[in-house]
């Protein structure tokens, strides 16, 4: 697996692959992804003329990291026209879409493999983030991701999970997730955590309302994701803002880690009254570790 580090993972935004003005504001916007897809903006009709232009604007693109493609899933036909068509522009990654399990990885991860070295690019370049609640099947097997080649993030779906259930309600009265939705958003992120990867939020569909955007978007970091997927360019800002930390969280983790710096091999400290343990000491840690990735 190639060492090149990877660009910060707060905000994906996702852009039509058959629509090159989209594409050009996708890339041009302050994303930390942007996400090209061949997927479900592109009708059967339009897949071909799809790949071409987004396999150009890969090549057009200086820093290749941070575009990514979502191809078609494993289960349908156009996967291998998708990886043959884009892999030699070299993106940063590959979305797989409706993933049910890290055997799915282990499959586009030889896919990748093959077309790599076919195009003289250093094998695993390619990194991999995966959809993984959007069929009924896929949530049985959120917690099979653990060494996953490639993998590198897992989000979640509310829309084709819907679909596929017959669901024709997503959200109650409140505005909150019904159960079984929730349940595919806790799955994700306990199964991200458990295979030491980026848990993505699924997407706002209403993306006028930024205030409720970046509401939500807090709220899920606080629940422990490290990003949350896009649709349009102007959520993009509200979510950068929501996932990066505050001058005052960044004050408190360092004083956590200083704290601990003082009192080698102690179990416990005492802070601002509190009384903090090894805990805190890993989550301050993490928290500076994911500032210094998003300067």
């Amino acid at each position: 697996m190639t060492d090149t580090p990877l660009p910060p993972m707060r905000s994906w935004l996702f852009a039509p692959g058959d629509s090159e003005k989209k594409m050009g504001k996708c890339i041009a916007s302050e994303a930390d992804i942007a996400l090209l897809d061949l997927e479900d903006s592109v009708v059967p009709e339009r897949k071909a003329e799809a790949r071409k232009m987004v396999a150009d604007s890969i090549a057009a693109t200086p820093d290749k990291r941070r575009i990514w493609v979502r191809v078609n899933p494993l289960s349908g036909d156009w996967t291998e026209a998708d990886l043959d068509a884009v892999v030699a522009a070299g993106p940063g990654g590959v979305f797989l879409p409706k993933a049910e399990g890290g055997h799915d990885v282990e499959r586009l991860h030889a896919m990748l493999t093959a077309r790599e070295e076919a195009a003289g690019i250093t094998p695993g370049s390619i990194r991999v983030a995966a959809l993984v609640t959007e069929t009924a099947a896929a949530m049985f097997t959120t917690g099979s991701y653990d060494g996953a080649p490639r993998l590198v993030a897992m989000s979640w779906g509310a829309e084709d999970l819907s679909s596929e259930l017959g669901a024709r309600q997503q959200r109650g009265e409140n505005g909150e997730y019904l159960p079984v939705f929730e349940l595919a958003r806790s799955l994700c992120l306990l199964g991200a955590v458990k295979a030491g990867v980026a848990p993505i939020e699924t997407v706002q569909p209403e993306f006028r309302d930024l205030d409720k955007l970046e509401r939500r978007a807090r709220a899920v970091r606080g629940q422990g994701f490290r990003g949350m997927l896009a649709i349009h360019p102007a959520q993009v800002a509200p979510i950068n803002a929501a996932f990066t930390p505050s001058e005052e969280e960044l004050a408190h983790a360092r004083a956590v880690v200083q704290a601990f710096r003082d009192n080698p091999g102690a179990g416990a400290v005492s802070l601002d009254g509190n009384m903090l343990d090894r805990p805190h000491l890993a989550l301050a840690e993490r928290l500076l570790a994911e500032a210094r990735r998003a300067e």
